[in-house]
């Protein structure tokens, strides 16, 4: 059997590269019946990753275990996958502040593959060692190989080359019996189906990639103290729009007039956090800023310090 045909049979034996006859002749319906039909494609995407909470919920406390003692988190794909990892470790220094190397995005390639393709870069297992290599990977760290097929070689070598090196590993795909989740300490397969458009991976299983990378670092940055409740007290303050935000998200954790808002804020150089503390605490600015060191940066844990201390 030839390379091509050796491809060509396993593309058949994948749930996302199947055809759906009774879609064969959507290009003669409405735009109004392809959007509807699209949609209703589209809902099916929770109930697929919802299916696999548990795995996802082991996941996130690997990372956030290793994350707890100064390891990364590196997301590493290639194509829709690897743009969607580099989206959610872009998003993640405005959000939590994150230290850009903390969570890095690595698409095979590099970033010209972000917004061309790269001819011939996803099937590089040897790229993706590369890669990692030139970020010092260590046995803290958690790699995340990220694959619709679950099989793409820059993504299995990630997690393979990841594993030898002790880091955690995860495969994420969006199909069952993958070789990506099978070489990973953690897999994690969310298989939504044929696409609407035959082998078009960036539509449902794009969705549901996206879905689960919103989960592992949101939920990692909740459990590393990221959050106070549902709010985002480690946002960093870049513009004015986040600006305005912090002091909003301040106000509803303290229920606190704007000039003590305004006041913690500019006492703490405006972290978000040591102002909260700062007013609900009862405490200075180093004061807010050593119990938060004492406690990891989990503000619920020094707040109960500051409240024993003073009461």
């Amino acid at each position: 059997m030839t390379a091509d045909a050796e491809l060509l049979a396993q593309l058949d034996t994948l749930t996302t590269e199947a055809f759906r006859p009774d879609l064969a002749e959507i290009d003669r319906m409405s735009t109004l019946d392809i959007a509807r039909t699209m949609n209703a494609e589209d809902t099916a995407v929770p109930a697929a990753v919802a299916a696999r909470l548990p795995e996802i919920a082991a996941a996130v406390d690997g990372i956030a275990a290793r994350m707890a003692r100064g390891g990364r988190l590196v997301y590493a794909g290639a194509g829709t996958a690897g743009r969607l990892g580099v989206l959610d470790a872009s998003e993640c220094p405005p959000t939590f502040n994150t230290a850009p190397a903390q969570v890095v995005g690595l698409i095979a390639g590099g970033p010209p593959a972000l917004v061309t393709a790269v001819e011939g870069a996803e099937d590089s297992a040897d790229l993706a060692a590369a890669d990692l290599t030139a970020l010092e990977l260590t046995a803290e760290d958690s790699v995340v190989g990220i694959s619709a097929s679950g099989r793409t070689p820059y993504a299995i070598g990630a997690v393979e080359f990841a594993g030898a090196r002790g880091a955690l590993t995860v495969g994420l795909s969006c199909n069952a019996g993958s070789a990506l989740a099978a070489a990973a300490d953690h897999g994690i397969e969310v298989v939504v189906g044929p696409e609407l458009l035959t082998g078009s991976t960036r539509l449902k299983a794009g969705t549901a990639q996206k879905l689960v990378l919103n989960m592992l670092s949101t939920i990692t940055m909740i459990r590393l103290g990221k959050t106070y409740g549902n709010l985002m007290v480690d946002v960093r303050a870049s513009n004015e729009k986040l600006r305005a935000r912090s002091r909003r998200i301040v106000a509803l954790a303290t229920g606190a007039p704007d000039e003590e808002i305004e006041a913690a804020l500019t006492a703490t150089g405006g972290e978000v956090k040591h102002a909260v503390l700062v007013i609900l605490g009862g405490v200075d600015a180093p004061t807010a800023a050593g119990l938060l060191d004492t406690c990891h940066g989990h503000l619920r844990a020094a707040l109960g310090l500051a409240l024993t201390e003073t009461g």
